[in-house]
């Protein structure tokens, strides 16, 4: 079937009378299936302040013929927008058609690769033609199913994944636009969905380069959100530049990692010991395992905290290190009296993502599947200058606003042990005005036993100076069990 064909196919949920369906069913059939046309369809009150148009992505389409991707990130990309004007909400949503896509569709089958899901060529093809597929596997070119946020860079919009390919589109149709290649402008293999931006709307992301010139390296990019007036009209990618890049302790053995921490002086990335062994992901293919089989937790390992000042844009050089530990998700990070202060989602082992195999989101889910480690709301304080003259063993943190401390040891390293501020707590989400700052709001979800979040949570951490007696909890539970939180936005 082809691609246009395909789509018509995809498109035909209009031809369905959907009025006899029960609200979570239905908004569960708009998340798989594309409206191109305007949807009206409100309850309760919109402000009349509240104008705009909210773009989301995210997995859609997990079966492509006869064949079924295994991971719930996986899916193909489907992309959501939400129009709201004059108290009234317009949805449409529209699948990425990236060359991933219109590759399955076309073949009716599952043939480009994702990282929970390892395609294979048509049985029907000759010998000379596996063995070329089995070469081209052994230095994968990725997948451009970008399916995991949005990113600004200047006046245009694009479609991301942790890859090294973004699309761009139009956020007003949701058309699928032209294939960028990151390593085009900057040497990176892979690359967060979730980068940052400064009051100016320039872009700061991190990417992870393999073996470029003997070396594997966490490269910190920027790209403008302006170019000169000399460079006028030309794409503020082709001026990204190079902010600094941190060389990894392992060569062929980097730390995976899902997003960063910005203040307004300082960078914290950490390198954590939930790494991505290249020599099996090179053999991935051959051995018929999927890239995701590449990840493993090492439990053994510390996990480093890198420190780079903005300024000078080199690292700290005092080593920082804390216990071993996955985070997935920053939440936000300041500077207070001397100090850096970041706040994260830590986990004390992988599991979670082994919980998103669709072959674990069943009905026996909560008796199978349980988290091993519940996720965790941790602060941790970081010394931007270290007293060389202070006892082996003392506490570097003198604020009183938090109980994190970063214990001097010898040979000029720093133990940091962090804050414990709330448990079961993910997918966080900031007021992004206060980005880098202090603040005093956090928006999550609350996890339970089942792998998708039932309490919509607000939560108020002492990142200021206000007494511990303040912190609070505000929940919002849906009225209907059926229906899904999804990833807060401000």
């Amino acid at each position: 079937m082809s691609a246009e064909g395909m789509s018509g196919y995809y498109k035909s949920c209009w031809d369905r009378d959907l009025s006899s369906f029960p609200w979570p069913r239905l908004i569960a059939f708009w998340l798989r299936c594309e409206n191109w046309k305007p949807l009206f369809l409100l309850t309760g009150r919109i402000p009349p302040w509240l104008q705009g148009t909210l773009l989301r992505n995210g997995p859609g389409m997990h079966t492509v013929g006869e064949t079924r991707y295994n991971h719930w990130f996986d899916g193909l990309a489907l992309l959501h927008s939400f129009t709201i004007r004059d108290g009234e909400v317009c949805y449409r949503s529209k699948y990425l058609r990236s060359d991933t896509y219109k590759a399955n569709i076309e073949a009716n089958r599952i043939v480009v690769s994702e990282f929970g899901t390892m395609a294979y060529p048509d049985p029907c093809k000759n010998i000379f033609s596996k063995a070329f597929s089995y070469l081209s596997h052994t230095i994968p070119d990725f997948t451009d199913n970008c399916l995991i946020n949005i990113m600004k860079c200047g006046e245009d919009f694009y479609a991301t994944t942790e890859t090294n390919y973004i699309r761009k589109i139009n956020p007003q149709t949701l058309e699928t636009l032209e294939k960028v290649d990151y390593r085009n402008y900057v040497t990176v293999n892979l690359a967060t969905a979730h980068p940052h931006y400064d009051a100016a709307g320039n872009v700061l992301n991190m990417g992870t380069s393999i073996m470029d010139k003997g070396k594997t390296r966490y490269v910190v990019f920027r790209i403008p959100a302006a170019v000169p007036e000399d460079k006028k009209g030309t794409n503020p990618l082709k001026h990204t530049e190079v902010f600094c890049s941190i060389t990894s302790r392992s060569l062929l053995s980097p730390s995976y990692y899902h997003s960063f921490g910005v203040t307004e002086n300082h960078i914290v990335f950490l390198e954590q010991p939930f790494k991505l062994d290249i020599l099996k992901m090179s053999t991935a293919y051959i051995r018929g395992a999927n890239w995701a089989s590449c990840l493993a937790f090492h439990k053994e390992d510390k996990t480093y905290i890198h420190v780079i000042d903005q300024r000078t844009r080199k690292p700290l050089p005092t080593k920082f290190y804390t216990d071993p530990m996955v985070v997935f998700h920053h939440v936000n990070a300041y500077e207070e009296d001397g100090c850096l202060l970041f706040d994260v989602i830590t986990y004390e082992d992988s599991s979670l993502y082994e919980l998103f195999y669709l072959a674990n989101l069943n009905q026996d889910f909560e008796e199978n599947c349980r988290l091993t480690s519940i996720p965790t709301l941790r602060r941790f304080a970081v010394p931007l200058s270290v007293d060389k003259n202070a006892e082996v063993g003392s506490n570097l943190i003198k604020l009183t606003s938090t109980t994190a401390k970063a214990l001097k040891e010898k040979d000029d390293q720093v133990y940091c042990q962090p804050e414990l501020l709330y448990e079961g707590l993910e997918l966080p989400r900031i007021n992004y005005a206060r980005n880098g700052k202090r603040y005093r709001y956090v928006f999550a979800a609350e996890v339970q036993w089942s792998p998708i979040p039932t309490k919509g949570l607000s939560y108020q951490p002492s990142s200021l100076p206000i007494p511990k007696s303040c912190l609070f909890c505000l929940f919002w539970m849906p009225k209907v069990l059926q229906n899904w939180l999804v990833h807060p936005l401000m």
